[in-house]
């Protein structure tokens, strides 16, 4: 634990004397064993110099004067260190040099650069980030919160202190707490190397701590609601109400592909209708603004009117009657009780049965499916199709299983 203890020291430099013989006067600075020291533009005969107390000698008007001058700053650096200590705001040797010249240009720490970071982001959102981005971001900050407070018992870090340890320390620390899986943890640490990245920008520091670090995913295999599972849901008649309803805008999904937060906001504004006749959904997408063109399939086109009257429809005006994502889950492992589905159901796995079930897997191309997923990049989309495949080599595993010759 630190002590942030304080030591101050008045010393002469005899090796560099001026044209007169006299020594520069210099104020040291020592917190935690480390230095900051400045010449305070004064100067003194090295025999005029009493090197044990660190003034000068006599009680002339110039000693006098001299001396007194000496103790001013001294009194001003303890005041300093008194009330940093007040503020439990993290400092060193520097800081106190710094403010005791009143230099401006403070050091910056990493909590003060993300909470500037994320009341930009705040102010973007709906305009090049999703709120999604910007809760991601303020989780992120409160875990380095609660991090350095545990790890370093500080309300703060300056980012010149940040090097590969303590990145190492807070990933462990991500882990050990059960944050969450290996996936979700590093991209807490994926989103404070961010942070670091524009302190580097900014020559806030001489170099960047994540130069070595490596970020470590673990490969997730993409679950999927097969044909049968997406019709048995289908066909299933719920008597609760609220099960029904988030059973509609689950399957809504699983024919246009579209995440949680698009189809909450969905409104009849994102309906196109072409010149044949066809209609369309035509939105960009909430996380990362690329635009998602979607023909608008007859089961999509039967729950949309199953729910045009709804009250949360019409009060909203918006095509459907979403709720909490959170409810909405908790409503979907019912559903898949309901079903004799065991897989764990979630509602962004509406997404992944959309590009394998109902559009890979039936010939349509991956190109036209990366674009009604809105995806940025075709590499996106090739995940899906390995999912296609995987099912394809085990569906013929079986069948070799089914016609050898014994």
């Amino acid at each position: 634990m630190e002590t942030n203890s304080l030591a101050i020291l008045c010393y002469i430099r005899n090796s560099r004397l001026d044209r007169q013989g006299r020594a520069s006067i210099f104020l040291r600075i020592t917190v935690n064993t480390k230095r900051a020291e400045f010449s305070i533009k004064r100067k003194v005969m090295p025999e005029s110099w009493n090197s044990i107390k660190g003034r000068m000698k006599g009680h002339s008007a110039k000693s006098k004067l001299l001396n007194h001058f000496i103790d001013e700053l001294e009194s001003k650096a303890f005041n300093i260190h008194a009330k940093l200590i007040t503020k439990k705001k993290p400092f060193d040797a520097e800081l106190i040099k710094r403010k005791l010249l009143n230099i401006e240009e403070a050091h910056k720490t990493l909590l003060q650069i993300y909470d500037e970071h994320n009341a930009q982001i705040e102010e973007l959102i709906g305009i090049d980030y999703s709120y999604g981005a910007y809760r991601r971001h303020i989780r992120t900050r409160n875990h380095l919160n609660d991090f350095i407070k545990q790890a370093y018992k500080r309300e703060d870090y300056f980012v010149k202190e940040i090097d590969l340890k303590f990145i190492n320390r807070f990933h462990h620390y991500l882990i050990t707490k059960k944050i969450g899986n290996q996936n979700t943890t590093t991209k807490y640490v994926v989103n404070f190397k961010k942070i670091m990245r524009i302190a580097f920008a900014n020559n806030w520091v001489n170099k960047d701590p994540f130069f070595h670090w490596k970020a470590k995913w673990k490969k997730v295999e993409r679950e999927v609601l097969t044909e049968l599972e997406l019709r048995t849901m289908m066909k299933r008649e719920f008597k609760m109400k609220r099960l029904e309803q988030v059973r509609d805008i689950f399957v809504f999904c699983c024919f246009t592909g579209l995440a949680y937060t698009d189809v909450q906001k969905l409104s009849q504004n994102h309906i196109v209708v072409k010149m044949n006749g066809t209609r369309w959904i035509k939105i960009n997408r909430s996380k990362t603004d690329s635009r998602s063109t979607i023909p608008l399939l007859p089961a999509a086109e039967e729950i949309i009117k199953k729910y045009a009257n709804h009250p949360i429809t019409l009060q909203n005006g918006l095509l459907l009657p979403v709720i909490s994502n959170q409810r909405t889950n908790a409503y979907l492992k019912e559903i898949a009780d309901a079903c004799n589905i065991e897989k764990h159901l979630t509602f962004h796995l509406a997404r992944h049965t959309f590009a394998t079930t109902v559009t890979l897997a039936n010939g349509i191309p991956i190109e036209s499916v990366s674009k009604m997923l809105g995806h940025q990049s075709l590499k996106t989309t090739q995940i899906y199709a390995k999912v296609i495949d995987k099912k394809l080599q085990e569906d013929m595993a079986t069948l070799k299983d089914k016609y050898k010759f014994s």
